[in-house]
């Protein structure tokens, strides 16, 4: 790979013809109305590139027509020889090595649009089933086939009875956290671009003639637009503008979507009824965030940082309550004649004209005719004097508005008018519910050791240092906390309550927190109330983790908490950590007994356990469907609730479209109750039992193999060698630096979600299988694992998940990334354990290749494989390329930064090839 601007020299050119190459892998057995569009966008991207420069679209089509080869030939034979392709995948590295550094950046350009237009595709069939699947039901069904939870709710009735029933669903609660973790690889120009190009797709195929033809020219644009677009942002996010994440699905999704969950739930269980008496569905889902307040390692989010955030998510959701409530309003027509207003309804109405004769003013030409309207324009307006800050106007709290609401909704129902009652007027109850006037719960995290060490400085000078100065990060810690007090005030408790602490080693970090938070505030009846997280990351802490709680429970303020709330406590663990430290097989099996514990300790002490799960999207961090995720806990340890965090390329994979959206909610929100069953939890509990021996077996030797590899000398030398590591590092994705900045030199110091982006961006995804195939081989026993994985929801669950992260290794390309370093003994660990995985797996599930039983998947995935190929050949050329010539200093600073923004745009667009990435 060169830096002269040298000209493009295809492999074999004559493959390349104006009709050759306009179809790809596309053709292979998908669905027909994927392939129809996975086609529809290889050919515009193809005539975008052609327009673009005719020798571009030349080397695409050689290129990808090579890698497509080698993918055939090496899928076809892949039982008998791995190596298989290998001579078409050289004709692929040959080409692309003799392109000058801007055509190989242009050519990664034109696979990353490939790539987005492809998950569109894919995104809008899976669209399409569900529509299917909805046109097809009859609708006098016991329940709705295609909502889970309706499913649900009916499998509790006939197992536990409607009373219980619905108590559990009285007590449903789904809280995703949404994370500015960076595996979002993304720009946000690249998702607007994205969202107008899916609306563009899925409108044609309603259109003909002219309108047909105008839809296509701008698809045409936006696509063209889209490759011109730098996939590199031009500066990292601040935090503030991390949180436009959060406010681009609650406008585009959430909003709209979250009372259509609820609706869809009543339509089903009250039949003719529903719309007409009061709903059933409670407001079950509640969002919180860490975005603007998670200052674990991330010295960029401040005390300032998370006032502004706050003020945004809540300026924001009022704004969107305000213009709900004034279309509401505006709706209600209904005269006094036909619709008499209550003496409640009558009473409101006055203290509105006590409260402002010129709010009141303006409604008062109809307050008498349609005082129903009237009250709720002025209720409307209320809510814009509480953006600003009137406080003469302004509503105290939501919950204030949300009765107001239900004053009116009770007019309207006394009034014979059920469905102006329960219609439009009830989503927006719902959403004021759901939102607040914060949008989402700001969680507050930071590492125990900041804690200590901030109160160590106050000893040791003085509170306000009179005995010397204190540290800028002791003043920041007090100022969070003054920071939370001040959001609390201003939009209610729920807005930020709650503070989790990273790494807890013992109840003491607790305690340091509680302290903490009375030392920033001089008066007493201005600290802020607050619920203390631990944290549980590591092995060894997951292992103690009963033994602290005991200790935590004893703590004053904690108990004082325990009273106020009846006895609710959150509990967190964390994925990322374990499974970096001790393997995934470990993680996955050490979380499952911890949950397990934690579980009956809460029983024990009478306890209304919250478990919050920090997953992430991809399996190394403890991704995978969640909805699987829960039906595979513990007995007792979801309690009705699941809390999990939400970061990324997830958000916008399950959130960014509304239908998807709302099955993702639906999905998960069923399985949180459907866990409560007493069937599921016998399963759980006696497969647990049963499979413990082979749990033990395989812990302990997928542990040791883990941690032979992680110390063998050199080995973070060798890691940051061998994948993009520092590469990826340097991606404008996010505010959070990849390290924690704690003063560690080592792996130890290494944040999980570098840790295995980079092992993803190598084709190798080690961080979610390592270790596991050697545990099988010295098991031994395929029967049992094969009823293991037929019997046990947890150890199913893992082995499907790991089966997905396998289908995107390919060795082909794993071994080019590893022979960056000249370390053949890491290489061949790697290489050995790669195969041993892939051969268990593959005969448990009984599948002769990965996802094989998965028709959708498996398929779409062996169809972008060539494709991710193509990139990842490109960065790994790239990569060697660039430490070559590091190493002998030939490169100036500039012809470096090519090479930095050619590996980049690679990244991006393997993330997009890949899809959930960290």
């Amino acid at each position: 790979m060169t830096t002269e601007n040298q000209q493009i020299t295809p492999a074999d050119a004559g493959i390349v013809t104006s009709g050759t190459g306009t179809k790809g892998p596309e053709e292979r057995a998908l669905p027909d109305s994927l392939k129809h569009d996975m086609d529809l966008c290889l050919q515009i991207v193809r005539e975008v590139l052609g327009e673009f420069d005719p020798k571009l679209l030349e080397t695409f089509d050689t290129v990808r027509q090579y890698v497509a080869d080698a993918s055939a030939e090496h899928f076809t034979s892949v039982h008998t020889d791995p190596s298989e392709g290998q001579r078409e995948l050289d004709k692929a590295v040959e080409t692309i090595d003799a392109m000058n550094l801007h055509d190989a950046q242009l050519l990664a350009r034109a696979f990353t649009t490939y790539f987005h237009l492809a998950n569109l595709c894919e995104e809008n069939y899976r669209v399409s089933v569900l529509h299917k699947r909805e046109a097809a039901v009859v609708g006098d069904e016991a329940v709705d086939p295609v909502n889970e939870m309706t499913n649900a709710y009916h499998k509790l009735i006939v197992e536990m009875g409607p009373a219980k029933a619905k108590e559990l669903l009285n007590k449903l609660e789904f809280h995703p956290v949404f994370t500015a973790h960076p595996t979002e690889a993304r720009r946000k120009a690249v998702e607007g671009k994205i969202r107008r190009i899916a609306q563009l797709l899925e409108s044609s195929k309603m259109l003909g003639g002219s309108d047909k033809k105008e839809s296509y020219r701008r698809l045409y644009n936006e696509i063209d637009a889209l490759f011109r677009t730098s996939p590199i942002a031009l500066k990292k996010p601040t935090p503030v503008e991390e949180a436009d994440t959060i406010l681009d699905i609650f406008d585009n999704t959430l909003f709209e979507t979250i009372p259509l969950v609820y609706r869809r739930f009543d339509d089903w269980i009250l039949g003719d009824k529903a719309g007409l008496v009061p709903p059933v569905c409670p407001a079950f889902f509640h969002p919180g965030s860490w975005i603007g307040s998670d200052r674990d390692g991330n010295p960029n989010v401040t005390a300032k940082v998370s006032r502004q955030v706050a003020r945004k998510f809540s300026d924001h959701v009022i704004a969107a309550l305000e213009e709900a409530c004034r279309t509401v309003g505006r709706n209600l027509t209904m005269e006094a004649g036909t619709t008499p207003p209550s003496a409640e309804l009558k009473n409101l109405w006055n203290h509105q004209k006590e409260m402002s004769e010129r709010l009141t003013s303006k409604a008062a030409l109809i307050s008498t005719k349609e005082m129903h309207r009237a009250v709720m324009l002025v209720m409307a307006d209320r809510l814009h004097y509480t953006i600003e800050r009137d406080a003469d106007l302004m509503y105290k709290s939501c919950d204030d508005f949300i009765a107001d609401l239900q004053v009116v909704q009770r007019s309207l129902a006394a009034a014979g008018d059920p469905r102006a009652a329960y219609g439009p007027l009830q989503d927006l109850i719902w959403q004021a519910q759901t939102f607040g006037f914060h949008m989402v719960e700001m969680e507050f995290r930071q590492h125990s050791v900041v804690h200590s060490r901030a109160l160590e400085d106050i000893r040791e000078h003085g509170l306000h240092g009179e005995r010397g100065e204190l540290q800028p990060m002791t003043h920041e810690v007090l100022d969070t906390f003054r920071a939370l007090g001040a959001i609390q005030k201003r939009n209610g408790i729920k807005a930020a309550r709650r503070y989790i602490i990273s790494f807890t080693k013992s109840a003491q970090n607790v305690r340091d927190v509680y302290e903490l938070n009375r030392l920033a505030f001089a008066h007493p009846e201005d600290v802020p109330t607050i619920d203390v997280i631990p944290l549980f990351e590591q092995l060894e802490d997951l292992q103690n983790s009963v033994d602290v709680l005991d200790e935590i429970i004893k703590i004053p303020e904690v108990q004082a908490r325990l009273k106020a709330t009846g006895g609710k406590m959150e509990v967190m663990l964390g994925y990322s950590d374990s499974s970096k430290d001790a393997g995934p097989t470990t993680s996955i099996l050490a979380l499952h007994e911890t949950e397990g514990r934690i579980a009956k300790w809460a029983k024990e002490h009478d306890i209304d356990l919250t478990l919050f799960h920090g997953r992430g999207g991809a399996v190394g961090r403890g991704g995978g469907p969640a909805n699987r995720a829960v039906l595979a806990q513990p007995a007792g340890s979801v309690n009705c609730r699941f809390k999990l965090t939400e970061q990324g390329e997830v958000i916008f994979a399950r959130y960014g479209n509304p239908v998807l959206g709302i099955r993702h909610i639906e999905s998960v929100a069923a399985a949180t109750l459907l866990q409560s069953a007493p069937s599921i939890d016998k399963i759980n509990t006696e497969m647990t039992a049963k499979y413990k021996s082979m749990a033990d077996e395989l812990n302990e030797t997928s542990h040791e193999r883990f941690l032979d590899l992680l110390h063998t000398p050199d080995f973070a030398e060798w890691f940051s060698t061998v994948t993009p590591l520092a590469e990826v590092g340097l991606l404008p994705i996010g505010s959070r630096p990849a390290k924690r900045g704690l003063g560690a030199k080592s792996l130890d110091d290494l944040r999980t979600i570098p840790w295995v982006f980079a092992w993803s961006q190598a084709r190798i995804n080690l961080a979610a299988w390592y270790g596991l195939g050697t545990a099988c081989e010295k098991f031994g026993d395929l029967d049992t694992l094969r009823k293991a994985y037929e019997e046990w929801p947890l150890f199913s669950t893992f082995i499907d998940n790991i089966e997905m992260s396998i289908a995107k290794t390919d060795e082909r390309i794993a071994k080019m990334y590893l022979a960056l370093c000249d370390r053949d003994d890491l290489r061949d660990k790697v290489l050995d354990e790669m195969r041993l995985t892939r051969k268990w797996v593959l005969r448990i599930v009984g599948d002769a290749w990965p996802l094989q039983h998965r028709h959708v998947l498996g398929q779409a995935i062996r169809v972008r494989s060539p494709y991710v190929d193509a990139l990842s050949v490109t960065q790994v050329l790239a990569l060697r390329s660039l430490r070559r010539k590091v190493d002998k200093e030939e490169l100036s600073q500039s012809q470096q930064a090519e090479f930095i923004y050619l590996i980049l745009c690679t990244v991006s667009g393997v993330a997009a090839g890949l899809q959930n990435t960290g």
